[in-house]
C-alpha cells in the first residue's frame, strides 16, 4: 500500500470551493467533492507534515457510520467510489481513490453539535471553572474523564480556520438556528451518540464525546461533513480507562503530547514533528478503524 502523504490537492480542471483544516472541497455544480487529505491540526494549528493514510482512514470510518445510521437520518453521501464520480474527476482518480466522498450540496447549519458522555477536554476545563458546561449544571465532585449521569448536548459556534469554536448555552443556540431546528439537532445528536457509544463499547472502545454537523437539503435536515471519526470524537480504549486522569486516545494524542512537551504556544507556525510521533499517530488512526469497523485499508 502506498504511504504517499497527501497534504494538499491541486486539481486545475476542478473548481476549488474551500480548504478546511483537513478536507479540500471542490464544487462540481450539482455536488461537492470532499477530499480528506492527510493534514493534521492540533490546537487549531495545521501541522507541516501529514499523517500517512489518515485521509483514507477518516473517509472509511465516516462512510461506515453514515451507512450505520442511514435509516435514522438522511446524510449527504452520494458515493465514495471514484468510478461513480463525474467525468471531469477521472484524471485525478489515483489521488481521489479511497479518500473522497461525492456529496449533496446542503446548506450548512452554523452549529457544531457536540455530545459529551464523559467529562474531558474543554468540557472538563469549563466544569472546573463554573460547575457547568454550555450552561448545563453538573453534579459537584466530578473528576476528569468521569462518565456523566446522562450524555449532554453542548453546542458550539462554527469557527473559521485559525479561530476557536466557542461553546454556547442552549438559548444562544436557539437564537442562532431557531427553536424547532435546535430541538431536532439536540434529539438527533443525542440519539446518534447513545447508539454509537453502545456499539463502540461492544468493540472495546469508549466514545467519550463527539461532534456532528448538519445541513438543510431538499427541505430536510441531513447529516453532513464527517461522522464519528477520531478527528471529531474522543475514542478511548476501554481496557485502559480509569477516571480521575487524562486517557489514552485513538487520535492525535501523540501529537498533542509532543507539542505540550516542547511548550508549543498553540499558534502558527507549527514546529516539525519527529518521525516516531507521525508513525505512532498513523498507527492509532488505523487501530481505531480496525476496532470500530472490523476492516482495514
Amino acid at each position: 500500500m502506498s504511504q504517499k502523504v497527501v497534504l494538499q490537492t491541486n486539481f486545475p480542471k476542478l473548481n476549488l470551493f474551500k480548504r478546511g483544516k483537513v478536507r479540500d472541497i471542490y464544487d462540481l455544480g450539482d455536488y461537492y467533492l470532499l477530499v480528506s487529505t492527510d493534514r493534521l491540526s492540533a490546537f487549531d494549528v495545521i501541522m507541516n507534515q501529514g499523517i500517512p493514510l489518515k485521509g483514507k482512514i477518516l473517509t472509511k470510518i465516516s462512510s461506515f457510520w453514515f451507512d450505520f445510521f442511514k435509516n435514522e437520518i438522511e446524510n449527504h453521501v452520494v458515493s465514495t467510489s471514484v468510478d461513480e464520480f463525474p467525468e471531469e474527476t477521472k484524471e485525478y482518480a489515483d489521488i481521489l481513490e479511497g479518500r473522497t466522498m461525492l456529496v449533496k450540496k446542503a446548506e450548512l447549519i452554523p452549529l457544531e453539535c457536540i455530545v459529551r458522555g464523559y467529562i474531558s477536554g474543554s468540557g472538563w476545563k469549563d466544569y472546573q471553572r463554573t460547575g457547568s458546561i454550555s450552561g448545563i449544571k453538573l453534579p459537584e465532585g466530578l473528576v476528569e474523564s468521569e462518565q456523566l449521569p446522562e450524555p449532554i448536548f453542548t453546542p458550539s459556534t462554527k469557527a473559521e480556520i485559525g479561530e476557536h469554536d466557542e461553546t454556547i448555552d442552549h438559548s444562544k443556540a436557539i437564537d442562532l438556528v431557531g427553536k424547532e431546528t435546535f430541538e431536532f439537532l439536540r434529539e438527533t445528536s443525542l440519539n446518534i451518540y447513545k447508539k454509537a457509544a453502545e456499539y463502540a463499547k461492544q468493540r472495546g472502545i469508549i466514545l467519550a464525546d463527539t461532534k456532528m454537523e448538519f445541513g438543510y437539503y431538499d427541505g430536510k435536515i441531513i447529516l453532513i461533513d464527517e461522522l464519528l471519526t477520531p478527528d471529531s470524537s474522543r475514542f478511548w480504549p476501554a481496557e485502559d480507562y480509569e477516571k480521575g486522569r487524562p486517557q489514552v486516545s485513538f487520535d492525535k494524542q501523540y501529537v498533542r503530547d509532543y507539542l505540550l512537551s516542547i511548550n508549543f504556544n498553540k499558534k502558527p507556525p507549527a514546529p516539525d514533528l519527529p518521525e516516531d510521533v507521525i508513525q505512532n499517530t498513523s498507527k492509532k488512526y488505523l487501530e481505531a478503524l480496525t476496532k470500530l469497523t472490523g476492516e482495514s485499508l
